[in-house]
């Protein structure tokens, strides 16, 4: 990781760090998992901390479902000590708690619960032709010869194979990337990372470091240029550019996504052909708008045998226009042309035909990649799937590395076992029985 990345980062973390030790009330879940039944109490128990001056006018809280529509808004008084915030749900949907100093402006504390979320569903039906416009798009990325490129360069670990690669794409576009692998001859097992929103390069870390655990690495940009330039390559990169998700975005021929998907596509095609693959693990990854693409990938290609995603983006596009907070990457809710294309590229339509085995995170108090959307995308994954609740956790570059910590560690040993050939056990989500 370059110095730049690694002090805004730092800088984040820090920032996220004095925002906690600043808040002045702790939100204890009535439910340890964060997770209820409908019709349950869901709540918290809210205390000031030691040490918080408690404002005369109390706290004021709002509860709303699905990060979005407010049910219930009252104050509560901690100067005599500890109080509950609780309410009755009588649907599925995520619970989202804000809770501040009544008459004081500053950012509230937030905390989230799910109710039932294993029953939320699509607001929106599939397109009827979804199924053979995606064929209809496969076809033609298949029609164009891949004309991989790979420049050997150095790995700068040892026992590390390292190139980049370039492969055609739709339109004269291309797909970027960096592969890694072991320096021994043999068959691995292979990995396709996708990148998360912005515009920016590729690290080599990234690629070598899971080479280094024994997978064969392919990692792609998002976008058509090339992932090993210098920072000022992709700062001077046109405005448009960085606000990639507004191109086109009525029109799913012309999407932004359009491309970025067939280019995943195209680069799993390559990853799947090589000799050096074990052909029997491969596996597509990323976090926020990687978790999106991921998912795309699976349910196009069935050659992918397992999904790991952090805070996927991308689903429930529609769920704005039906009570529910807006998602990345942020479709227009006020142009209907922009809210149906978007059902093209939205990860829910996709989940049904995913067959492929699914670790799949959600923050509860994400308001980049909605909890809701997470829940009702997994819902619809066909394969076996487990999902990791992270019931303190916002977005994942918002979170503290202890918020972040259950899918990580998770995560490891779904890449550790499958490196090892051994088989994985998945974990049941702790839910309450149903009233």
């Amino acid at each position: 990781m370059n110095l730049s990345r690694s002090l805004l980062l730092l800088a984040v973390f820090f920032s996220i760090a004095r925002t906690a030790l600043a808040q002045p009330v702790e939100l204890v879940p009535l439910h340890k998992s964060g997770i209820y039944a409908v019709g349950d109490t869901v709540g918290w128990i809210v205390t000031a901390k030691p040490g918080a001056t408690v404002p005369d006018g109390g706290y004021a809280y709002t509860l709303k479902l699905n990060n979005a529509t407010p049910v219930k808004a009252a104050k509560v008084d901690l100067s005599r000590g500890a109080t509950r915030i609780e309410a009755k749900i009588s649907v599925p949907a995520m619970v989202y708690l804000e809770i501040a100093a009544a008459g004081v402006d500053g950012k509230p504390v937030a905390a989230g619960a799910a109710v039932s979320p294993l029953k939320l569903q699509p607001v929106a039906p599939r397109p009827a032709d979804f199924d053979a416009f995606w064929a209809s798009k496969i076809k033609m990325i298949e029609s164009i010869p891949a004309e991989p490129v790979v420049t050997p360069g150095e790995s700068g670990k040892e026992g590390v194979e390292y190139a980049t690669i370039r492969l055609n794409n739709i339109q004269g576009s291309h797909v970027y990337g960096q592969l890694a692998k072991p320096a021994r001859e043999g068959k691995f097992p292979a990995v396709l990372i996708l990148q998360w929103a912005g515009v920016y390069p590729l690290q080599k870390s990234w690629a070598v470091e899971r080479a280094a655990q024994g997978w064969l690495v392919l990692d792609i940009e998002a976008h058509d240029f090339p992932g090993d330039m210098p920072q000022a390559f992709y700062d001077a990169l046109p405005a448009m550019i960085q606000r990639y998700p507004t191109i086109y975005n009525d029109d799913r021929e012309r999407s932004y996504f359009l491309r970025m998907f067939l280019g995943d596509y195209r680069a799993l095609e390559y990853l799947a052909g090589r000799p050096d693959w074990d052909g029997k693990i491969l596996v597509a990854t990323g976090g926020s708008m990687g978790g999106m693409q991921s998912f795309a990938l699976a349910g196009l290609n069935p050659k992918v045998t397992h999904v790991i995603v952090d805070v996927p983006a991308g689903s429930d596009t529609n769920g704005v226009l039906h009570g529910h907070h807006e998602c990345y990457p942020n479709w227009d809710s006020t142009k209907p042309k922009v809210m149906q294309t978007a059902l093209y590229f939205d990860p829910v339509n996709f989940a049904s035909r995913i067959h492929a085995t699914c670790l799949v995170s959600m923050g509860f108090i994400d308001n980049v990649s909605t909890p809701t959307s997470i829940w009702t995308t997994f819902n619809q994954i066909a394969g076996p799937k487990e999902a990791v609740p992270l019931v303190y956790a916002a977005h994942n570059h918002q979170s503290t590395p202890e918020q972040m910590k259950p899918y990580t560690d998770r995560s490891a040993e779904w890449f550790d076992l499958l490196a090892r050939g051994e088989q994985l056990q998945l974990r049941p989500l702790e839910t309450p029985k149903s009233k």
